[in-house]
């Protein structure tokens, strides 16, 4: 892995945000077209390179605006948008340009969010619609994973069950259900531990873009940061058994919805674009690691119980709690 792919690969273990980062790690126009192609961008496509421009005019105006930063006409206006990211990265002229570039490029990232996020709270689809937009794009891209080779043994998605969901948010101390992350989830088991690094490569290269992987939601107990470094327990979740080995991240996957939008153009005041987010939970990890998962108490049925038990006591605060039975005395042995 280049450096680029080693600041990704930091991004989705820690759970980290793109808000943070200094530079970014863009070589060619190629390189970035592929990046803006993962956020489902064209700019040949001339409505996709003028919602870009609109994002960025928002993004420039907010830091004239709200800080007084002087933006260079070169980052304000670029006659190929592609340039924007390559000052980001250091290698276009002029250089100096590179760190308002990066602070643009961050605004740009959070304006887009939130539009694509009204878009949806206007858009008449159903979760479950959004929820097969996203198998659709995901699992065309396992199974060119699978064509490449990689030493991928499975790759299965599921959603939540309605009960599944009532259960997390009662046992959860913020009971809303925005915040529940894995509604759509997929489960990938590499073969063995050195391969989990070349899948997730393969994944942030072919299916979503580095910047969407929700900052604080990755979960690694599986991956160490260096070589060398003991992998940590999964503290995060505190019906996790400390045996339990994993690899959870949360992405906001960009989806289309092109079709069931308006055909004629929105007023340009009025244009969110034609892309929504979709919450979707990664869990990784080897083969070998999924099976001693299964033994003891880290398996997943014990993992339920402890959080059906923890809901229960939770809704009726000590008054009805599971309680085993206890055995009738064997006269014989009195």
């Amino acid at each position: 892995m280049d450096v680029a792919d080693q600041e990704v690969l930091r991004l989705i273990l820690k759970g980290g945000s793109v808000i943070d980062w200094r530079r970014l790690h863009f070589r060619d126009a190629a390189e970035v077209d592929r990046f803006l192609h993962l956020h489902l961008f064209d700019l040949e496509d001339p409505r996709d390179e003028a919602r870009l421009r609109a994002v960025l005019a928002q993004a420039v105006e907010y830091l004239r605006t709200a800080y007084g930063y002087r933006v260079a006409a070169a980052v304000a206006a670029p006659e190929d948008l592609r340039t924007l990211f390559l000052l980001a990265s250091g290698v276009a002229e002029p250089s100096r340009y590179r760190r308002i570039a990066c602070v643009v490029l961050k605004v740009m990232h959070v304006v887009h969010h939130l539009e694509a996020r009204e878009l949806l709270f206007r858009t008449p689809m159903r979760e479950s619609d959004l929820a097969d937009r996203v198998e659709r794009r995901v699992m065309a891209v396992a199974r060119r994973l699978a064509e490449a080779g990689l030493p991928v043994v499975e790759f299965q998605g599921n959603r939540k069950s309605r009960d599944s969901l009532v259960t997390k948010l009662l046992v959860k101390k913020e009971s809303v259900a925005a915040q529940v992350f894995d509604r759509v989830r997929y489960r990938i088991l590499t073969r063995g531990a050195a391969d989990v690094a070349p899948v997730l490569r393969h994944l942030w290269q072919e299916l979503f873009p580095f910047n969407y992987v929700v900052p604080g939601q990755s979960e690694n107990s599986l991956v160490p940061l260096r070589k060398g470094d003991p992998v940590r327990s999964r503290r995060g979740n505190p019906f996790s058994e400390a045996t339990y080995r994993a690899l959870h991240f949360v992405v906001d996957l960009p989806v289309r919805i092109d079709d069931i939008l308006p055909q004629a153009p929105p007023p340009a005041d009025d244009d969110l674009g034609r892309i929504v987010f979709a919450m979707v939970e990664f869990q990784v990890m080897d083969e070998e690691t999924s099976r001693r998962n299964e033994q003891g108490a880290a398996n997943h049925r014990r993992y339920k119980k402890r959080q059906a038990v923890s809901a229960l006591r939770r809704l009726s605060r000590g008054l009805v709690v599971p309680r085993r039975r206890k055995a009738r005395a064997n006269p014989a042995a009195l």
